[in-house]
């Protein structure tokens, strides 16, 4: 209802026509896995900085009921995740939101974000799978102004595999497997996902995101 109420304009730089312009938007798919990071952390890789355009575009996206700009970010993603994984075939799985995050939001933005990367890779032509089996299994509290270590203590066991059978296998068992989220900060929610992942029998590759905060990365 916003996106058809209110005027295009770039989240960014506010000009008319579109609500995240190409200009704005820098996609630069890199290595950017937090160092130091927690244990377990497969290599993270981003499609951008969380700052400027990119920023204000997924807040919008995620706390503003802007769910138009889920088309440009999905994009990035997905070609993020081809940077990250450049052949063959591949599992996606987003890490789920807190049941009362989607409630209050409307929407499950990660959720999405997963889904249209998929559909972007398959339609040019990569075996590409999403399989959302990571859930909730207790309450955690907000993160925001949590130290790396107080998010990793917060996130602990946090995670479950919802089917035993339905997390991504790698190496000789199958297809890479490919966390998802939308940004990394200390890296802690997507160390919870992984080991979730392996306790469940399977392995994780790398894991992708939107954005990741430069305080707590190391740019390749």
């Amino acid at each position: 209802m916003l996106d058809l109420l209110l005027p295009l304009r770039c989240v960014g730089c506010a000009v008319r026509g579109s609500l995240l312009c190409e200009a704005c938007l820098v996609v630069a798919p890199a290595d950017r896995t937090p160092v130091p990071g927690p244990e377990g952390l497969p290599v993270c890789w981003s499609a951008t900085l969380y700052e400027g355009a990119a920023r204000q575009a997924i807040l919008h996206y995620k706390e503003r009921g802007r769910t138009a700009l889920a088309a440009p970010l999905a994009q990035a993603l997905a070609f993020a995740i081809a940077t990250a994984v450049p052949r063959g075939a591949l599992v996606v799985v987003p890490v789920p939101s807190a049941r009362r995050a989607v409630r209050a939001r409307g929407h499950d933005p990660v959720g999405r974000l997963a889904a249209l990367a998929v559909r972007h890779l398959a339609g040019l032509g990569r075996a590409v799978t999403l399989r959302a089996v990571l859930r909730q299994s207790r309450r955690v509290a907000d993160q925001a102004g949590l130290s790396a270590a107080q998010r990793a203590a917060n996130l602990a066991s946090s995670l479950r595999v919802a089917q035993a059978g339905g997390a991504p296998r790698s190496g000789r068992s199958g297809p890479p497997g490919v966390l998802v989220d939308d940004v990394v900060t200390t890296g802690a929610t997507l160390a919870e996902a992984a080991r979730a992942i392996r306790e469940a029998g399977a392995t994780v590759d790398a894991a992708v995101t939107v954005a990741a905060t430069r305080r707590k990365s190391v740019i390749h």
